[in-house]
């Protein structure tokens, strides 16, 4: 299905029939296409790249698609390779085994740092971390794949040795 151009997001690069590679969902997403370009709330003189997911109702492009500024991608396949980690980690330690529990790591970011906590609000954390590595499990050669390919990326850009 052919991404949109006429849009306020104004795509450059794009991914389409990514309905068929939407990880577990493939096949039966509404995510059809991923898209780079011009973001929708650009100024005149103030113009920003994002990355956007476009969604489709099967009649029309939804509303619901999203629209997201290339630090905030980067930001989110941190955060997943942080919670990967934690997860392995988990295997060999307990909770009590962490100094910080429940904060897990503080990555530097722009002079300030991202943090990484365990939800301790959550009132069904339990059985939610449960649910949550359950599914790291299940989607294991999903997300592997797409990290060794991230990985090889950095690599070639000189960012990982």
């Amino acid at each position: 299905m052919k991404i949109p151009a006429d849009l306020k997001h104004k795509p450059v690069i794009v991914s389409e029939d990514y309905d068929k590679i939407d990880g577990r969902k493939s096949g039966d997403t509404d995510a059809m296409g991923l898209s780079l370009g011009l973001a929708q709330w650009n100024d005149r003189g103030n113009v920003d790249i994002s990355a956007k997911i476009w969604r489709h109702t099967g009649e029309k492009w939804s509303r619901q698609s999203e629209e997201l500024p290339f630090h905030r991608v980067l930001d989110l396949a941190i955060m997943i390779g942080r919670a990967k980690l934690f997860f392995q980690e988990r295997y060999h330690m307990n909770e009590k085994d962490y100094p910080g529990y429940p904060h897990l790591d503080r990555i530097g970011l722009q002079g300030g740092a991202m943090n990484f906590s365990i939800c301790t609000d959550n009132d069904k954390l339990e059985d939610d971390i449960k649910l949550f590595d359950d599914c790291l499990h299940k989607d294991d050669e999903i997300l592997s794949e797409r990290m060794q390919v991230l990985g090889g990326i950095l690599k070639e850009l000189g960012m990982v040795r």
